[in-house]
């Protein structure tokens, strides 16, 4: 049984009077390798699978992760293992485990590691390390990787001793989730990871009894005063980010928006909270609502540049500010009232500090809402005809509206690239929570395919559907193999323009057409055949009456798939040509 934040429940200690638990039948002390501890204090985290590149000095850890029961996939890079331990993470609940060995091995994984850190995804990396017996002599693929790690995670250390194993392990999940979750990294050496000791040596934490519960419902004036907010104002609006799905606050965020009649938008991994019809849900109107709002309620999301830094919030406004690390309250623009918590027990306390008012502010708020909807249709209405477009190469609004439209409230969706992720934000909607993958503020690409592998080995019951953009598949686009190896099916689309068309649309704007093309122009590449060479199912497409054909055929397939979709390389996203992401 696994509670919030993954944490297993408790089981009861061995007792002293139970020596077949230290000793073997001739009485002799029970011996276990460190990486066989290692695998126990995987397990009482309640990990069922590592994701790995294979190295000598971590191979132990196998052998114990096949006695504790948890599965090992591997993979054909190492940034592939770190990406997909972040997103098991994502959608379990649970911290994901990636395991590599040391040096390239470790460095190959730094950027997983790193975009897990700005995603605020729990996950332990685990790299090898040569043995101390040749500590500082130049041992094979030895690097400071504690010192590397360090400015990218939230907790770094070198295990010390084999007997030390399993404590340490715990220690780094225990500040996994220190405030706002985020990723640990520990390097073993291999001769400790490689060693026996006694058991009865060994700490081994028990499983729910080493770490508290992280859940904060924050600072109760701070929730009677945000309860007061909400009741008089006449025009709010709340932002439901990320963190709304790290906490599971779904149901809390749900009662909150309707319960005070309150417009709600989401971003990052928030998306899917209110289903596309809810008439809470609203998407194409933040800008209107951000600018005319009265009360303003963010809730676990920076201000970061995905909010123009706060400068799009009014300065006539109200602001209020609600996250899991009080680093992240205040910080780029001011609010008027903060508190650090965790999202769903804030956003229950607030509904419920407001329960007993004979008026909560919600029939007076309908007008708001007429006004916020008014604004959203016109928007959708000026786009629609793109959405609709017949035009050959295709525009990719046409492609990410088909991609929506063929969503099933089961479908997982995975966003990995640049300009046609961009498109696909403004169109595609998850018709469940948690069917939302993006990499996040870091910006990473190659993140679908470890991402695609993650879900579905996590939710096999779940169909997962990617957009790739050309140039972000290219990456990690190898590991399509081991989907097909370990049989884990998937919908795949790649927008495929032959170019890194964010850039290029900067560079053509800044150095002119005559140096648009520097730096930033693909091959034209048939996806599809290289799906088929790999085992999996392919097909190529041109027109866009033949893309919803071929997408219900990649599901039929059963296989992890690619649809190859040639959209046009002139069309730019909006965002794209704001360049938002760098203003």
């Amino acid at each position: 049984m696994t509670t919030h934040m993954g944490q297993t429940a408790k089981t009861e200690p061995v007792s002293a009077g139970q020596p077949s638990a230290l000793a073997d039948a001739d009485g002799e002390p029970q011996l276990i390798s460190g990486g066989h501890l290692v695998a126990k204090a995987l397990k009482a985290e309640g990990v069922d699978v590592i994701f790995t590149l294979c190295g000598g000095h971590i191979i132990d850890i196998y052998d114990g992760c096949v006695d504790e029961g948890i599965d090992v996939i591997d993979v054909r890079h190492e940034q592939v293992a770190a990406h997909a331990a972040d997103g098991y993470a994502r959608v379990t609940g649970k911290p994901g485990c990636a395991v590599v060995t040391a040096g390239p091995g470790t460095t190959d994984a730094v950027t997983g590691v790193a975009n897990a850190l700005r995603a605020e995804s729990p996950m332990l990396l685990i790299g090898g390390q040569g043995a101390l017996s040749q500590h500082k002599m130049g041992s094979l693929q030895d690097l400071p990787h504690v010192d590397m790690m360090a400015p990218i995670t939230k907790f770094s250390a070198s295990v010390p001793a084999t007997e030390r194993a399993a404590d340490i392990v715990s220690m780094a999940f225990r500040e996994c989730y220190h405030g706002a979750p985020g990723p640990s990294f520990l390097e073993i050496p291999r001769d400790v990871l490689d060693a026996k000791v006694p058991l009865e040596k060994a700490r081994i934490p028990r499983a729910g009894a080493y770490r508290a519960s992280t859940r904060s419902a924050g600072d109760p004036e701070a929730i009677e005063r945000l309860a007061d907010l909400v009741v008089h104002a006449e025009k709010p609006c709340v932002l439901l980010g990320s963190q709304v799905w790290t906490c599971r606050a779904t149901d809390a965020a749900i009662e909150f928006v309707r319960t005070l009649n309150v417009p709600a938008f989401m971003n990052g991994s928030g998306r899917g909270t209110l289903a596309p019809k809810d008439p809470h849900h609203l998407q194409l109107a933040r800008r209107y609502a951000f600018q005319n709002a009265d009360l303003i309620i963010i809730v676990g999301t920076p201000f970061d540049f995905r909010m123009g830094y706060g400068k799009r919030l009014s300065t006539d406004a109200t602001v209020v500010q609600i996250d899991l690390d009080y680093r992240t309250v205040g910080k780029n623009r001011d609010v008027d009232l903060g508190i650090v918590g965790d999202a769903g027990l804030v956003l229950s306390s607030v509904t419920q500090a407001t329960s007993g008012r004979v008026d909560n502010g919600a029939v007076s708020r309908k007008a708001w809402l007429e006004e916020l909807r008014a604004v959203e249709n016109q928007a959708y209405e000026k786009r629609l005809p793109r959405q609709h477009s017949d035009a050959n190469p295709i525009d990719p609004y046409r492609l990410v509206h088909e991609i929506n439209e063929f969503l099933t409230p089961d479908s997982l969706y995975i966003g990995d690239g640049g300009d046609i992720v961009t498109f696909s934000g403004q169109v595609v909607q998850p018709k469940s929570p948690g069917h939302w993958m993006d990499p996040g503020p870091l910006g990473t690409l190659g993140v679908g395919v470890p991402f695609v592998m993650a879900a579905k080995y996590a939710r096999p019951e779940k169909e997962v559907v990617c957009l790739f953009g050309d140039g972000a598949f290219s990456l990690t686009g190898w590991d399509f193999e081991t989907l097909v190896r370990f049989n884990l099916p998937f919908v795949g689309i790649i927008g495929n323009n032959s170019s890194m068309n964010q850039i290029r649309y900067g560079q053509i704007q800044k150095y002119g057409e005559g140096r648009g093309r520097v730096g930033n122009t693909l091959g034209d590449v048939p996806y599809s055949e290289f799906a088929k060479m790999l085992g999996g199912y392919g097909e190529e497409v041109r027109d866009p009456a033949d893309i919803r054909p071929a997408l219900e055929r990649a599901r039929e397939s059963g296989k992890p798939s690619l649809i190859n979709v040639w959209v046009d390389p002139e069309v730019y996203a909006p965002g794209t040509m704001n360049q938002t992401m760098y203003k």
